[in-house]
């Protein structure tokens, strides 16, 4: 452990407390586990349109069914009680509601949300709320989607029935989730939908969703509900230089911070692009003529905490790297453990991110909106599903979050992703994150060990010593 991580003041092998009212959640979004998507006036979705796109999902997997979860609301809120959540984080989806868009309202679509947001509160489960997961209506990618300054105004529409519709039972909502990842990968990349490999419209893309997330939270202002708080879920890496002792690593690796984290928590928390990477991107891809004057100030007023989706870490160097790029990002440690996706388990690095967060952000509240691993384990012949690992992985990162509150950071809750098996996108059904098993076949919900060591945590908020039993 390097000396920028604080330990916490009791032994790191005894029980580690947490305080009343801390979030022990999971999370999920709408088109990983409804599946039902042409069911009670639902409309397609742009994820709809790509999972039909010849090898753009491994194994051709759709979204179609995922995890039925909406015909078995009240056998998943069963299993949030199995696990004795006190928080819940999960997406509407934007066609369920709105099929066009915009326009007219899906009442089975209205009542499918009434009924899950009922049976949480019922249970003492508070809701986290997502806005955007991703699922942008067909409608409006048909119109120029997330390109279109127009989309930003359509969401803020779309959030504003949202908040008069549910408001009385959400006090907390995310606005946007993993802008950098719609972006880069929806449309530098092409690796999720839409599918587009435009780079001036992947930054474009990034604008309008940082404008949307302004424009809704300002709706939330004016929806007369004052303890209501919007928040952005970002995909954060922690980075690190190939050399430490190299500058030119250093640098490159600030610039890689730039690109994926700064980018988006400097204006929505009220400073504005980065100057560093606003140049980089005018080089890159021309003037910014799309940030309309006035956006800045919109953006930067609506963040109440932020959300942190963390997964692992970005070793960077400053070899040159794909386009326009000057940095390469560098395979992962020898030494260091990965996940089945071949990811590397730092939970020392979410420690300090969190506390990087306290320091450049202060008095921001944080959320672990989502934290994870793959393991494929499956049940054994008993049935029991043994996945250790995934334990172990909850534990060393509840204890990071344990030192990082210890050290002052102001961190609230921690969702781990995922609530159940589900659809992971362009990788299809193969990664299972989930603290329960699924059974693709029959549907069968088995909650894992991990689920099991999850539920004992979240009903004492106590992290156990390792050796207990």
């Amino acid at each position: 452990m390097t000396a920028d991580v604080p330990v916490t003041e009791k032994s790191p092998r005894g029980a580690l407390r947490f305080p009343p009212g801390f979030r022990w959640g999971a999370a999920t979004s709408a088109y990983q586990v409804e599946g039902a998507v042409e069911a009670d006036g639902r409309g397609p979705s742009i994820w709809d349109r790509f999972c039909r796109v010849p090898g753009a999902v491994d194994n051709g997997d759709t979204g179609d069914e995922a995890a039925d979860h909406y015909h078995r609301v009240e056998e998943d809120l069963e299993l949030m009680s199995a696990l004795r959540l006190n928080a819940y984080r999960f997406s509407l989806a934007w066609p369920r509601l709105l099929p066009e868009g915009g326009g007219r309202l899906e009442p089975r679509g209205l009542a499918h949300y009434d009924r899950l947001l009922d049976g949480l509160l019922e249970r003492g489960i508070h809701p986290l709320v997502t806005l955007y997961h991703w699922d942008l209506p067909q409608a409006l990618q048909d119109e120029g989607g997330w390109r279109v300054r127009r989309t930003a105004e359509r969401f803020a529409e779309y959030a504003a029935v949202c908040f008069e519709k549910f408001g009385d039972r959400v006090r907390d909502w995310v606005t946007v989730n993993e802008p950098w990842i719609v972006g880069v990968l929806g449309h530098q990349l092409g690796l999720h939908a839409p599918g587009e490999k435009d780079l001036a419209a992947c930054v474009r893309v990034m604008h309008h969703l940082l404008l949307g997330h302004g424009l809704a939270a300002r709706a939330l202002r004016g929806a007369g509900r004052p303890d209501s708080r919007a928040g952005i879920a970002y995909s954060l890496f922690p980075h690190t230089p190939l050399d430490p002792h190299s500058d030119a690593d250093r640098t490159a690796s600030r610039a890689s911070d730039g690109y994926v984290n700064r980018w988006f928590l400097d204006p929505a928390l009220g400073r504005g692009y980065p100057d560093d990477m606003r140049e980089h991107w005018e080089r890159a891809t021309g003037p910014l003529d799309f940030v309309h004057d006035g956006d800045l100030a919109l953006i930067g007023t609506g963040s109440d905490f932020i959300g942190v989706n963390y997964y692992t870490r970005r070793i960077v160097s400053a070899r040159p790297g794909d386009g326009p790029w000057p940095w390469k990002v560098e395979p992962g440690r020898a030494d260091v453990e990965r996940t089945d996706t071949g990811w590397e388990v730092v939970p020392d690095d979410l420690c300090r991110l969190l506390l990087r967060l306290h320091r450049d952000y202060p008095g921001t509240p944080l959320l672990v909106t989502e934290n994870g691993a793959v393991y494929d384990d499956g049940p054994d012949a008993d049935g029991r599903v043994r996945d250790e690992r995934r334990t172990a992985f909850l534990r060393a990162h509840l204890e990071a979050v344990h030192r990082a509150r210890e050290a002052g950071a102001p961190v609230e809750g921690y969702y781990h992703w995922s609530l159940v098996d589900n659809f992971e996108w362009a990788m299809g059904y193969r990664p299972r994150f989930g603290l329960a098993h699924l059974d693709r076949t029959t549907q069968t919900r088995t909650l894992k060990d991990s689920g099991h060591w999850y539920a004992r945590v979240a009903a004492t908020g106590t992290v156990p010593p390792p050796d207990a039993a």
